[in-house]
């Protein structure tokens, strides 16, 4: 599983199929975007040739690993994995693993 420097797990929603990122309003207030200010860095198990970003409609910069938008669940503390594999705002959500899928 992936987490952030925080160690905040980072989560894939299935409902988007593509890189550009449709989780927003409410969804987002849950599930908050992994943003950045410059480019994504990788340690550990991540694979840095998998690190992108996009962009959100409000113009920040969202990361995204093997080309998902990534977020972190609002109502988890560090270390914490609370929602994975659970289904909220119209699709499954995921943590997901340094090959860029979800992990089991």
């Amino acid at each position: 599983m992936l987490f952030d420097a925080k160690k905040q797990a980072i989560y894939i929603w299935e409902s988007e199929e593509s890189i550009r990122p449709e989780c927003y309003d409410d969804c987002a207030e849950a599930w908050p975007p992994v943003l950045t200010d410059g480019a994504p860095t990788a340690s550990g198990e991540v694979d840095s040739a998998l690190l992108g970003t996009t962009e959100r409609r409000d113009g920040t910069t969202q990361v995204t690993y093997n080309g998902h938008p990534l977020y972190f669940y609002a109502h988890e503390g560090p270390g914490e994995v609370k929602c994975h594999n659970v289904s909220t705002h119209g699709g499954l959500w995921w943590v997901v693993d340094p090959d860029g899928i979800r992990a089991p």
